[in-house]
């Protein structure tokens, strides 16, 4: 199979996950890096200063910690989905041909997202901390006999990122904080490809895989701003990361054939530049009484951004694009309210619920992040047996609304001794409802 098929299956696939995989504010962005603000619904999430998450949150926070302390935990996600009216069909040039299949859905893997921060204020003004997170990453595995294989039945994005942070406190009343990240990206993506020998046996089907890395900087900013002790606001800017992303191709059908002919077209490079957008998030705490204290938030992401998918060889960058995808995304937007009630000394019980917009647009909602508006009901708890150890729980229920996928791809393919055939076109449409549940536990202990 040639080269340019391996690059356009690569392209528009890898950068459908790393976009549309931003679960806050649409898609599958992780919002797992505090399970104390996980209770409350991360309302409070550039305001509320409770332990050394802060660092992701608001960097700022840091110098409005009374000493040096370690927070580490993680979240458990278990997505549930539902998948209907599961249809596809692919056509060589004499018209689209059925495709026979399942459409088992919960195709997204239970997974552990965790997480460490370290914060150490080093006098009443200046404080350092660092972190270790997972800020994207999406995962979604069909089974084999998927109806919709042709479009992509497997998609693995994972992010890393690690931390330095410094926040300087001028007043009682200012706080700054800005943090350098540095971002290792890594992915895996499948699909099977008809095979042009047998274009209407399944069992002949080549399996296309493509494996990508990169790393990348990027930075966040953050003030606070503490007009009355009972009130504070907190805003953070999270810049984006520009990533470029080579990878490693294979493709085989059955019999093992594909890799056999012309290998030398199984070698040549692709390049796909990706941008994930700058963040923005503020938030307010205020603290009613000596128990009772309230947040609310909201974050907006530049997803106007990815407008577009473009390919190319870097061989030949002058050159026309490998290939081109409208994505048509818009900026989104995420609102959050919770409280923190202190029933004892020991004990906080928390509440929150989330709107989550997605960025996506009906006409280009792909298998692989098959996604729509969210709606997220938190609860959670604080439990301090001693002054320097707190362990904090949080669930969450997310429920999205129905969608539907209406997908359509043309691809070119390589046939050894025939050269490039055009015009092998797939299809796959059918009606999603996504559910997920978040388990989450962290251990602060203060020094």
């Amino acid at each position: 199979m040639q080269n340019k098929f391996n690059r356009i299956t690569w392209a528009v696939a890898i950068a459908a996950a790393a976009f549309a995989s931003q679960a806050n504010a649409g898609g599958y962005q992780i919002n797992e890096q505090s399970v104390s603000g996980q209770g409350y619904g991360h309302a409070g999430r550039s305001s509320n200063v409770n332990d050394a998450t802060i660092v992701f949150g608001n960097p700022a926070g840091m110098s409005f910690l009374d000493r040096a302390q370690l927070t580490a935990g993680g979240t458990y996600l278990n997505v549930n989905s539902r998948i209907r009216n599961a249809e596809a069909t692919r056509d060589f040039g004499a018209g689209p041909v059925p495709i026979e299949g399942t459409s088992e859905g919960d195709m997204v893997p239970g997974t552990l997202i965790p997480f460490a921060f370290y914060a150490h204020p080093v006098n009443e003004q200046l404080a350092f901390g660092f972190g270790v997170y997972a800020p994207f990453g999406s995962k979604t595995e069909y089974e084999d006999s998927f109806v919709g294989r042709n479009l992509g039945n497997y998609t693995e994005l994972r992010v890393i990122s690690a931390q330095p942070t410094v926040s300087y406190r001028f007043n009682d009343q200012w706080s700054i904080g800005a943090g350098i990240t540095y971002n290792r990206v890594d992915g895996e993506l499948r699909r099977q490809v008809a095979n042009p020998f047998s274009p209407n046996n399944t069992d002949a089907d080549i399996d296309a895989r493509i494996e990508g890395d990169d790393d990348a900087w990027g930075y966040n900013l953050g003030v606070i701003f503490q007009p009355v002790p009972e009130t504070t606001f907190g805003l953070t800017y999270r810049s984006k990361v520009s990533y470029t992303l080579t990878g490693d191709y294979r493709a085989t059908d059955p019999s093992g054939l594909v890799d056999t002919f012309a290998p030398e077209r199984l070698n040549r490079d692709a390049q796909l530049d990706l941008t994930t957008p700058e963040t923005i998030n503020f938030s307010i705490t205020q603290q009613m009484s000596d128990r009772l204290k309230l947040m609310a938030g909201a974050s907006w992401v530049r997803w106007s951004r990815f407008d577009e998918i473009r390919v190319i060889d870097p061989n030949d960058a002058d050159g026309p694009p490998i290939t081109f995808e409208q994505q048509d995304y818009s900026n989104a937007w995420a609102y959050a309210v919770g409280g923190e009630y202190q029933l004892n000394p020991q004990l906080a019980l928390r509440a929150g619920v989330t709107l989550d917009f997605t960025p996506t647009s009906d006409q280009y909602r792909s298998a692989r992040i098959p996604s729509d508006d969210r709606r997220i009901f938190s609860i959670g708890a604080g439990w301090t047996p001693t002054d320097n150890l707190t362990l904090d729980f949080a669930y969450s229920y997310l429920t999205e609304r129905s969608t539907r996928v209406d997908q359509e791809r043309g691809d070119s393919v390589f046939v050894p001794g025939v050269g490039l055939v055009e015009g092998v076109t797939s299809t796959y449409s059918a009606d999603y409802k996504n559910e997920a549940h978040g388990f989450g536990a962290q251990l602060t202990y203060r020094f």
